[in-house]
């Protein structure tokens, strides 16, 4: 009876080991997840003064210091990434993933077969350039942004005088220096 009870304390405690295993990742790696939206900006509190921070993927994400203990992560494209900030030392005060999400609220997306539109509804719905929406839609609409931006300082750019500029730059290097 005795060995019974041994034995049954052991197993207890070998299953109380194996879910505490288990559960402990999993409850760790959701703390350790910072999430921002795209096209947004998130303030993340440090626990030490910052020297050094490093993205793993910058074209996903962006951090900037807005002094020794504050963060600005901004999102830049969607995806997921990792953010390491190290103090003087060179020693690790965070290392947490960064996951860049698309803005759902307010946001009404219209399928037209295969092509996709988005529209922010705040409150009533307009036209939103948002990636994976149909090139015609995004273009249309970052062109449009680009007109309006551009009417304010007294030049209008559009996208083809950009094109236009570019291209005659480009070649201009190119001449100077076949002479």
């Amino acid at each position: 009876m005795s060995s019974r009870l041994v034995r049954s304390a052991f197993l207890a405690t070998v299953l109380t080991g194996l879910v505490a295993a288990v559960l402990a990742p999993a409850t760790g790696h959701a703390a350790d997840m910072v999430k921002v939206e795209l096209d947004q900006a998130r303030l993340y509190r440090l626990a030490a003064p910052a020297s050094t921070i490093i993205i793993g993927n910058p074209s996903i994400a962006d951090a900037t210091l807005q002094d020794s203990q504050t963060l600005i992560v901004t999102g830049r494209a969607y995806g997921q990434t990792n953010l390491i900030v190290l103090d003087e030392q060179g020693e690790t005060i965070t290392d947490v993933q960064l996951a860049v999400l698309s803005a759902s609220e307010n946001l009404v997306t219209i399928y037209k077969g295969v092509k996709r539109q988005s529209l922010s509804c705040l409150p009533e719905c307009q036209p939103a350039a948002v990636p994976g929406d149909d090139s015609e839609h995004f273009s249309g609409i970052l062109g449009q942004v680009a007109q309006h931006n551009g009417a304010g300082s007294g030049s209008p750019t559009t996208a083809s005088t950009g094109a236009a500029g570019g291209a005659s730059a480009a070649s201009a290097p190119a001449a100077a220096t076949g002479q």
